[in-house]
């Protein structure tokens, strides 16, 4: 692999690796994928992993895997706008959709380093867990990952892809220092690329590093490692987050999916759906709220949930809000639910939403809608807390 190839011929050449015929395929393939949520976060740090990676020794390829299909990608304009500036589209990038059947490519010719996630979900999980090999994250761990592995990063961060660039630290400069002089122009701007793949999600999970909750030194180190980029913070910033909070022109089902995770835990499916919009936002866009309900029912069934959550994060006024709706479709659930808001109103600071116009109770279903007073709770510790009471 040449040193300093751009991002672009980077993901050119990990799509002609991957769709190689199977006689020509040079085995094992190594992946890098984020989780299914496929959030900014995820997305960049998949790519910015495998990019460094492949650029250190040994010089492994490292193919970087959006773990969603193509047309999900439209649903993520804020990804669109970090890639342009990255050098790159999202027509490069490597999807689910590009992603060979076990039938051409065996899953013990393949090996899985997972980055913003330290546990295979979704269909991924069925075919490839037992190839997990590494993993940088900053989710509670579920002891997936072999405690020997050769890369094994848990920690506390607002954005995984600071993980990445202090993990990848030494191997960017090294790249940068065996530069000729010659070929200094299009290291600088292979760098500034780079740079916009850890900046985009560190700004965005922190707030532009104003939240005091998710912000740790860490991520404004790593932001400020980035500063190669010739770029106004803010306003690249503002830019991204924009985009990214804009749902307007979603249909219901589109703004339930854009965001989306699962797990099954004895023998219940949990889904969460995270929205950058309130719940009085979502009502008014399907209709009213028994529509809202609707909508969220018929997402529920089409992913065969037993325990369906989605969390909301708006701003009035310039303060930053959460509620969330619980709903529980089977016995099993309903007393998982029950178990969760019995144990956590008071840690959350649950409160009904709208005098509970939104809440039932009775014939095997429940469903709670809250506002939350405690904003330091995200999907990241809320959905440990409901699979907790499932009894993972």
């Amino acid at each position: 692999m040449t040193p300093r190839v751009s991002v672009k011929a980077f993901l050119a050449i990990a799509r002609t690796a991957l769709t190689a015929p199977p006689s020509k395929r040079q085995t094992p393939l190594t992946f890098v994928v984020g989780n299914e949520s496929a959030d900014l976060d995820s997305l960049c740090s998949a790519i910015l992993l495998a990019y460094l990676r492949t650029h250190s020794p040994p010089h492994t390829l490292h193919i970087p895997l959006c773990h969603i299909p193509r047309d999900d990608l439209s649903l993520r304009p804020e990804f669109t706008s970090v890639l342009r500036r990255a050098g790159t589209s999202p027509d490069d990038v490597i999807n689910l959709s590009e992603l060979p059947g076990a039938g051409s490519l065996s899953p013990a010719d393949t090996r899985w380093l997972l980055v913003d996630h330290n546990a295979l979900t979704g269909q991924l999980a069925q075919l490839y867990s037992a190839q997990i090999e590494a993993c940088i994250d900053h989710h509670a761990d579920e002891a997936k990952v072999p405690r020997d592995s050769p890369l094994r990063v848990i920690e506390k961060r607002g954005s995984c892809a600071s993980l990445v660039v202090a993990q990848c630290r030494d191997a960017w400069d090294a790249l940068s220092a065996t530069s000729s002089s010659e070929e200094e122009e299009g290291a600088r701007a292979v760098d500034a690329n780079l740079a916009y793949l850890g900046l985009g999600p560190i700004l965005i999970d922190t707030s532009n590093l104003q939240n005091a909750d998710k912000t740790t030194k860490f991520d404004t180190d790593a932001a400020a490692s980035g500063s190669s980029a010739s770029y106004e913070r803010k306003a690249f910033h503002d830019e991204v987050a924009n985009l990214k909070e804009d749902i307007t022109s979603l249909s219901l089902r589109d703004i339930l999916r854009k965001d989306y995770k699962e797990w099954e835990d004895a023998g219940v499916r949990l889904g969460t759906s995270s929205v950058p919009q309130d719940f009085a936002f979502l009502a008014k866009k399907a209709g009213g709220e028994d529509a809202l309900a609707e909508r969220i029912r018929e997402w529920a069934k089409e992913k065969d949930l037993g325990l369906m959550a989605v969390l909301t994060t708006s701003s009035d006024d310039g303060k930053f809000k959460r509620e969330m709706l619980v709903w529980a479709q089977s016995e099993e659930a309903v007393q998982a639910a029950k178990k969760f808001e019995k144990q956590r109103s008071e840690e959350l600071g649950l409160s009904p939403w709208n005098n509970g116009t939104l809440d039932v109770d009775g014939e095997g279903r429940w469903r709670r809608c809250w506002a939350q007073a405690n904003i330091k709770n995200s999907r990241k510790q809320i959905a440990p807390m409901l699979r907790e009471a499932l009894g993972a």
